[in-house]
């Protein structure tokens, strides 16, 4: 098969396409016929050595796959050959088969392709977990989502929306702005020109925001967690902004704030039928046309360093999307 190969730590310009070993079966295993692959910015840290899992070289990254079943463990219930799937595995996705862990294996509706398929599992994942579990966000409440435009960002827009909230959507320019108003933001603020503490103050008839979605720390989040209410909760998705912030114990006594740390991958193993409710949730929405996810760039596999470099360039809205 054809793979992307990661044979040593560095960037995208040293991954390699390449002929490559079918992967293994395993116990519970479910071997995929990979028709797309999406990126996430995990892979550019896994490809780096900087990433909470170091598989051992040479590897495929990529973590979210969507295709048709080839073959299962004899163990296996869940899903049966021929069926189209997305799936998630710890790294392999980048390459024409994957073999997942059924657990991690879903069932797709009809009316998804495999492209939005690809672009399904870790962003819709996340950010459903993120708000409904971890945040218990209220119609009645008031949801700032910074990174609005990116992956996770963008499916937290959408799913604040849907689940009844006032969305206030924070992001780099008009028009990354203009995807989020797309997907169903209340509330704009471009942060390279506008104060997000200031204009959430101004939203909110100055009692700010009940609710923080961030997956971008550095000043994004520090700004944020002035412009939360009393009694406010914030949600630590991720860095992008490559500054980790400290967070003052003082506001946080003085504004009953709750900082909420959130890894969702850990929860494949620490609660898997908390996923398994989630997605049950997510893909009868999209069946029923609720959901549409974004897809700014697709690649053919060959390019996975193009678009690794599209990724981290932060130029791309919603997901980029390999294609084999």
């Amino acid at each position: 098969m054809w793979a992307i190969l990661c044979r040593e730590w560095g960037g995208p310009d040293e991954l390699e396409f390449d002929e490559a070993p079918e992967p293994e079966m395993v116990e519970g295993g479910v071997r995929i016929n990979v028709k797309a692959a999406g990126l996430n910015f995990a892979d550019t840290l896994m490809i780096k050595g900087e990433y909470q899992v170091k598989p051992l070289h040479p590897f495929s990254p990529g973590l979210e796959v969507s295709g048709t079943v080839m073959e299962c463990a004899s163990s296996v219930t869940r899903v049966k050959p021929g069926d189209r799937v997305m799936a998630m595995v710890h790294h392999g996705g980048f390459a024409e088969q994957a073999v997942a862990n059924e657990s991690e294996v879903y069932v797709i509706p009809d009316n998804m392709d495999f492209v939005s398929a690809a672009a399904f599992p870790v962003v819709y994942g996340t950010s459903h977990v993120g708000l409904k579990n971890k945040l218990n966000l209220q119609p009645d409440q008031v949801l700032l989502v910074n990174g609005a435009a990116g992956g996770v960002g963008l499916t937290a827009v959408e799913l604040g929306k849907k689940m009844g909230a006032t969305v206030i959507a924070s992001a780099g320019g008009p028009e990354k702005l203009q995807v989020a108003k797309e997907a169903g933001a209340d509330h704009l603020i471009d942060y390279k020109v506008e104060d997000i503490r200031a204009r959430c103050k101004i939203f909110t008839d100055g009692k700010g925001v009940d609710a923080v979605y961030d997956p971008v720390g550095g000043d994004a989040f520090t700004s944020s967690l002035r412009a939360t209410a009393q009694g406010g909760k914030l949600l630590v998705v991720g860095f992008a902004s490559g500054t980790v912030p400290q967070v003052p114990a003082n506001i946080l006594l003085v504004k009953n704030l709750s900082v909420v740390g959130f890894y969702w991958g850990a929860h494949r193993v620490l609660d898997p039928k908390l996923l398994d409710d989630s997605f049950a949730e997510l893909l009868g929405w999209y069946a029923a046309g609720d959901l549409k996810p974004h897809i700014s760039h697709t690649y053919d596999l060959a390019d996975a360093g193009k678009a690794l470099k599209m990724l981290t360039s932060r130029a791309a809205t919603g997901k980029i999307v390999l294609k084999m």
